[in-house]
């Protein structure tokens, strides 16, 4: 598949490094919670019943004249609702007049209390009673499902079993998504050694909630001294999952192979050719489907498509074109 030629950013900000890294880092943070400051004024806490006795947390963002038109939006991994890339989006689609509504994952954000099992990329069937629970709030109009990253991958296969589990979605969009975790985790041990270290930072972060949050259950001190993310991953899988290897697990939430198959919903997959942990090349083990769309830039790196530090990116206009706003 060729690289779409609608992105071009200027030479001094093609590096998918410098892509990425400006997705999440401090440097736009001020600019962006500023011009957020309606969305955030207007929020209201949401803790949705998912089912199983779980709950998870979703940020509602009313607009005084809303379009009747609800927009849920999924960070990544050890991202939250409170993430740059969410709020820039958030506060777009806000101005537009949608609903907007910011969810966050089991153990993201500040919900490590929320629920006493940790959190593991294939609970899909609390994300399902989450969007389930939000459709019966929000009943006007079908959801719309926009994620980043993980949040990508948990949207696509949420819309995978639209059909079984009787969800109402207009359309789905998945940022940068995971497509095969195996090449995602060998991407991250080859790539910069920034990535691993960020990740290993907000993952020990999140771990020191959650034992905090349950003292009386868990104790991850030993495993907080393991110095990379697939160590970590094999302890916490071992200890704290029902899957018997690490490769069990990450062919759990894969995309690859018949995990798209179902899918009706129409969606769509923006994914650069530079990303620098998110291999391409899975893109050919997918499930053919006529609901499935894949844009594909030449640079962006992970999350970024910027074409300047300042406003709206690249994907984000796409976004807003694709919801009709």
């Amino acid at each position: 598949m060729p690289p779409a030629e609608g992105f071009r950013p200027p030479r001094w900000l093609r590096s998918r490094h410098v892509q990425s890294m400006l997705a999440s880092i401090f440097v736009r943070r001020g600019r962006i919670v500023r011009r957020a400051a309606p969305l955030i004024a207007a929020q209201r806490e949401l803790l949705l019943d998912c089912g199983a006795g779980v709950r998870l947390q979703c940020l509602a963002s009313s607009p005084a004249h809303g379009s009747g038109r609800a927009v849920v939006v999924l960070h990544g991994w050890e991202g939250s609702a409170e993430s740059l890339y969410v709020l820039s989006l958030a506060q777009l689609l806000f101005e537009q007049r949608f609903e907007v509504l910011r969810l966050n994952l089991r153990d993201h954000g500040a919900t490590h209390h929320l629920n006493r099992e940790l959190f593991h990329s294939c609970r899909l069937p609390e994300v399902i009673g989450a969007v389930r629970a939000l459709q019966a709030r929000f009943a006007e109009s079908p959801l719309h499902l926009v994620g980043f990253s993980l949040g990508g991958n948990f949207m696509l296969r949420v819309a995978a079993r639209a059909r079984a589990e009787r969800l109402d979605l207009a359309g789905v969009i998945a940022v940068s998504p995971v497509l095969d975790p195996e090449e995602t985790l060998a991407a991250l041990e080859h790539t910069l050694p920034a990535y691993q270290h960020y990740f290993l930072r907000k993952w020990r972060r999140s771990l020191r909630r959650k034992q905090a949050a349950w003292p009386e259950f868990y104790d991850f001190r030993d495993i907080a001294q393991l110095r990379d993310l697939r160590s970590m991953t094999a302890e916490l899988v071992q200890r704290h999952s029902e899957f018997a290897t690490l490769q069990e697990y990450l062919r759990g939430y894969s995309l690859t192979g018949e995990r798209l198959a179902t899918l009706e919903v129409p969606s769509r997959i923006l994914l650069s050719l530079d990303d620098p942990i998110i291999p391409v090349g899975a893109l050919t083990r997918l499930a053919h489907t006529a609901a499935l769309s894949v844009t594909l830039t030449r640079y962006g790196g992970h999350c970024g498509f910027l074409e300047r530090v300042s406003g709206p990116t690249w994907a984000e206009r796409q976004i807003l074109a694709q919801l009709g706003a």
